[in-house]
């Protein structure tokens, strides 16, 4: 009877202790992520330069990013497609008393080549210390992988891919020079998040090819004083997103480009929006049909409403 005892009492002892470890790493795990989201300071970005790159200057994240490093009094080469919008963009950074420079570059319509020189050139004898990789490309609505056509699939895959790494090594050896740079390349949710993303396949994927890119480049160049970074939004009120109205859980650029440049030099990934940050342990806690099944359900509503606008083009 005695040993009988003594032996539950081991299993006892051992399952206290095991749930005292796991209520300490919870509660470690919380501290950590109040520390890192709402009260750690941000660097001061001027360390890596004076000047910041930044593409997809023109909208949404890109732009907003732009304003923010200008309030920094870091001085920005806007990088956009559009002409017109290049230059608003560039007399509001002047106004806020930062040297501009800018570089028009549609990079789905012209040789690539090209448009990166125009780039380099708008950097030449500058010391960039900073690139914003912003520039994205999704699809118009959902879409099954069979109906993307051959169009779409190049697009996406030289901005999401083939830019976001030409650009990478546009800045590095002279970061490399100088010994200190940040890059960050902008994720997405649909592949660092979520489990899977169903009829936005082919962008979740040249996400994942980003957000892969961004970790082993912070690994290959971290003891070279460069940081890389993958930041990894949900959703934003952007064109992108096609969503006009900001909320608690959908941030304005403004807002999620605030948080963005506080998370910059710091871990090699982050959700830098703290409602973003809650709603990925959410999805990380749930299990992953079920979250498989509700974003399919979203995906298959968002290209029914696509395919009916599409129709009614076609009729006018």
């Amino acid at each position: 009877m005695m040993e009988g005892a003594s032996a539950e009492y081991v299993v006892l002892l051992a399952l206290a202790a095991l749930g005292f470890v796991y209520v300490l790493r919870q509660v470690f795990m919380f501290v950590k992520w109040t520390w890192q989201t709402l009260l750690r300071p941000g660097k001061k970005l001027s360390k890596y330069g004076s000047w910041a790159l930044v593409t997809g200057a023109t909208d949404g994240i890109g732009r907003a990013c732009c304003m923010r490093l200008a309030q920094e009094k870091i001085n920005v080469i806007v990088v956009g497609r559009s002409p017109s919008k290049v230059q608003e963009v560039v007399k509001e950074l002047e106004s806020k008393n930062v040297q501009v420079r800018s570089a028009v570059v549609d990079f789905t319509e012209e040789d690539l080549n090209a448009g990166l020189a125009r780039i380099e050139s708008a950097i030449a004898g500058l010391d960039v210390g900073i690139l914003v990789n912003s520039v994205g490309l999704s699809y118009p609505y959902a879409k099954f992988f069979h109906e993307v056509d051959a169009q779409l699939t190049r697009n996406l895959i030289r901005v999401n891919v083939e830019v976001t790494t030409r650009m990478v090594q546009m800045v590095l050896p002279d970061m490399l020079k100088r010994r200190k740079g940040a890059i960050i390349n902008v994720g997405s949710g649909a592949a660092s998040i979520l489990p899977s993303d169903p009829l936005y396949a082919l962008y979740a994927a040249s996400k994942a090819f980003v957000d892969q890119l961004s970790r082993s480049l912070y690994v290959e160049y971290k003891h070279s004083g460069i940081d890389v970074q993958c930041q990894v939004p949900l959703y934003v009120a952007t064109k992108m997103s096609k969503i006009r109205r900001a909320s608690l859980a959908v941030p304005s650029a403004d807002t999620y480009a605030k948080c963005s440049l506080k998370w910059i030099g710091f871990e090699p990934r982050c959700t830098p929006y703290w409602v973003h940050s809650i709603m990925w342990w959410i999805i990380w806690v749930l299990p992953e049909s079920i979250i498989d099944t509700i974003r399919l359900r979203s995906s298959l509503d968002v290209r029914r409403r696509g395919q009916s606008k599409d129709s009614r083009g076609k009729k006018e």
